[in-house]
């Protein structure tokens, strides 16, 4: 897992479920990854260029339709469904890797 700040949000119509296309810079040695993220209940896609995030950077890619996902954002779901992005205390750099 590591930390990753996202770069671009898109909205993705094309997914069964809502879901925005996320475009995450890990720093130098992982590089941008995208992905796609079922958060569109509490998230626009303004408000999430800029933020940090956790992902799981070691999954096979997976296709998603015509997008391929590359990395998994990791979020609370609560009981109704709705994600919540894990947050980080304060900034650090991109690519941190999670011990």
């Amino acid at each position: 897992m590591h930390i990753g700040t996202i770069l671009r949000a898109e909205e993705f119509p094309e997914a069964k479920k809502p879901a925005y296309k996320l475009f995450i810079d890990f720093g130098e040695e992982i590089g941008e990854k995208k992905t796609s993220a079922q958060i569109t209940d509490l998230y626009t896609p303004a408000e999430l260029v800029g933020r940090q995030i956790v992902a799981v950077t070691n999954f096979p890619p997976k296709q998603i339709g015509k997008f391929m996902s590359e990395v998994l954002v990791l979020g609370a779901q609560e009981g109704d469904g709705k994600v919540t992005l894990l947050a980080l205390g304060s900034s650090v750099p991109n690519g941190t890797s999670i011990a």
